[in-house]
C-alpha cells in the first residue's frame, strides 16, 4: 500500500510517460495482462491507454488489472490509468519513492 505523498510522486513520474500498453475492443485479455505484467517487471511504471473501440471504464479497468497484477493503481485520467509496482528484484529497482 502506498501513502498518500508516494502516489502524489508517482503522478508527477507517471505525466511524463507515454502510453505503453493499449486496451481496444477485447478489453483486458490474458495477453494484454501478460504484457502489463513484462511492463512493470521492467518498468516499475506504467501507463495504459483504452481505445476508442473499449467499453470499459478507466478506473474499472484499473483497479481490476492492479488486482491480477498485484500492483498499486496511481490514477485515472479521461482514458488513460497509471498502476505502479516495485520490482521484486532490488537491484532493478528504479524508482525510489518517497517516505
Amino acid at each position: 500500500m502506498i501513502t498518500g505523498k508516494q502516489r502524489s510522486y508517482l503522478k508527477k513520474l507517471g505525466q511524463e510517460l507515454d502510453p505503453v500498453v493499449y486496451i481496444g475492443r477485447a478489453d483486458l485479455t490474458e495477453n494484454v495482462l501478460k504484457e502489463m505484467d513484462d511492463l512493470l517487471n521492467a518498468r516499475e511504471l506504467i501507463k495504459v491507454k483504452l481505445q476508442e473501440g473499449s467499453q470499459l471504464d478507466p478506473k474499472e479497468a484499473a483497479n481490476e488489472a492492479a488486482e491480477i497484477l498485484h500492483a498499486e493503481f496511481v490514477q485515472a485520467i479521461g482514458r488513460r490509468f497509471v498502476l505502479y509496482r516495485q520490482a521484486r528484484d532490488p537491484e532493478k529497482r528504479k524508482i525510489v519513492l518517497p517516505r
